[in-house]
C-alpha cells in the first residue's frame, strides 16, 4: 500500500482509481464494509483502490478542544487499511487554504485532476467544500459531466443501531469494552513507542512504561486492566492509568502508563499495543505519594483477581 502525503506528491501511477472519502476514526466494521466494497469495485474495474483522508480531521481544524477524541491516529489507520487490502491512501492536509476549496473546486482539484478518479462510494450525508456546500447530490452531478460513477454506501448496524465513531466513542466512556469489540471487529487498542518519563512508578514500586500517545485528548480516562502486545509477539498482563496523572502533574496533558504484571526488563523505545478489558476505577488525585502508592498495590492486585478470570474464559 502507498500512502501518498499531499496533492503535490500525487504521480500519474495514482490516476485512474476507485476512491471513498471520510475521518475512518475507529476503522470500525462500517467503514470496514466500506472498505470492502471499495475493494470490491476496484477488483471489477481493475483499476486502484483509494481512501482520502485528512489530517487534521476537519473539526479539529476547526475547534480542537471540542472535536471528538481520537480513537486512532493516522498511524494506526494506515495500518488498519494496509490489512484491509487498500492499495493507496491519499491524506490530504486540512488547512486554511484547502478549507477554503469550494465544492466545485475540490472535485475538480482533488477527483478529477489529481487522482482521475472512475468510481467514487461517499454515504448519501457526506458534506463538504467550504461551508459544507457540497453534497451527494452535486457529487452525482459532477460525475456525469466528469465521467465518474458516485456510489451511496448503506447504514451498517450492530444491535439494532448504526454502527459510527460516535456511537464508539460512547462504547468507550461507558467502559463497555464488549459493545466496543462488536463495533469494532476487534478489541479496543491504543499502541505507540515507550518513551522516558518521570520514572515515579519505580519509587512506588510500580514502575510503568510510559506509552506515547501524540493526541491531546483520549477516549478513555481510568484505571484498566489490559494486555500488551510487545513487539516479538509476546502477550502479558497489566494495569494501565490513563489521563492526567492528577497526583503528580499540574499539566492537562493526557499520559498512557502501563504497569505490567509479573514482569522485569527494558522497554523503552519499544513499540507497544495495549488492548483494554475492563475498567477498575476512575482516576482521582490523592493527598499524598503514600496514598497513591496504596491505591496503585490495590489496582495491580485487582488486576491479577480480573485476569485470572479472563484468563480461564
Amino acid at each position: 500500500m502507498q500512502c501518498v502525503r499531499g496533492l503535490h506528491n500525487i504521480r500519474p501511477a495514482h490516476h485512474g482509481c476507485v476512491a471513498t472519502i471520510g475521518n475512518f476514526d475507529g476503522v470500525h466494521l462500517g467503514h470496514q464494509t466500506i472498505l470492502a466494497r471499495l475493494r470490491e469495485s476496484a477488483a471489477r474495474l481493475q483499476v486502484a483502490s483509494c481512501v482520502i483522508v485528512f489530517e487534521p480531521q476537519p473539526r479539529e481544524f476547526f475547534n480542537p478542544e471540542t472535536a471528538p477524541v481520537r480513537l486512532t491516529r493516522l498511524r494506526d489507520k494506515l495500518q488498519l487499511f494496509r490489512e484491509a487490502g487498500i492499495d493507496q491512501v491519499l491524506c490530504i492536509a486540512f488547512n486554511k487554504r484547502f478549507r477554503q476549496l469550494s465544492a466545485a473546486e475540490f472535485v475538480q482539484t482533488v477527483l478529477v485532476d489529481a487522482l482521475g478518479i472512475q468510481h467514487l462510494q461517499v454515504g448519501d450525508d457526506f458534506r463538504f467544500g467550504c461551508d459544507r456546500a457540497g453534497d451527494f447530490a452535486f457529487l452525482q452531478n459532477a460525475g456525469l459531466h466528469n465521467n465518474f460513477s458516485v456510489e451511496p454506501l448503506a447504514t451498517i448496524e450492530v444491535a439494532g443501531q448504526r454502527v459510527s465513531s460516535t456511537r464508539l466513542r460512547a462504547a468507550l466512556a461507558a467502559a463497555d469494552f464488549t459493545l466496543a469489540q462488536q463495533l469494532l471487529g476487534r478489541p479496543y487498542t491504543i499502541a505507540g513507542r515507550v518513551l522516558h518519563g518521570k520514572k515515579l512508578g519505580r519509587t512506588l514500586n510500580a514502575p510503568t512504561a510510559n506509552v506515547q500517545l501524540k493526541r491531546h485528548r483520549v477516549p478513555l480516562h481510568g484505571v484498566y486492566l489490559v494486555s500488551v502486545r510487545l513487539p516479538n509477539g509476546r502477550q502479558l498482563p497489566g494495569v494501565a492509568n490513563i489521563g492526567t496523572r492528577p497526583t503528580v502533574d499540574t499539566a492537562q496533558q493526557a499520559h498512557l502508563e502501563v504497569h505490567l504484571l509479573d514482569f522485569s526488563g527494558d522497554l523503552y523505545g519499544q513499540y507497544l499495543a495495549v488492548t483494554f478489558h475492563k475498567k477498575i476505577r476512575d482516576e482521582q488525585r490523592f493527598a499524598s505519594l503514600s496514598q497513591l502508592q496504596e491505591a496503585i498495590a490495590a489496582d495491580i492486585a485487582r488486576a491479577h483477581t480480573l485476569w485470572q478470570h479472563f484468563h480461564t474464559l
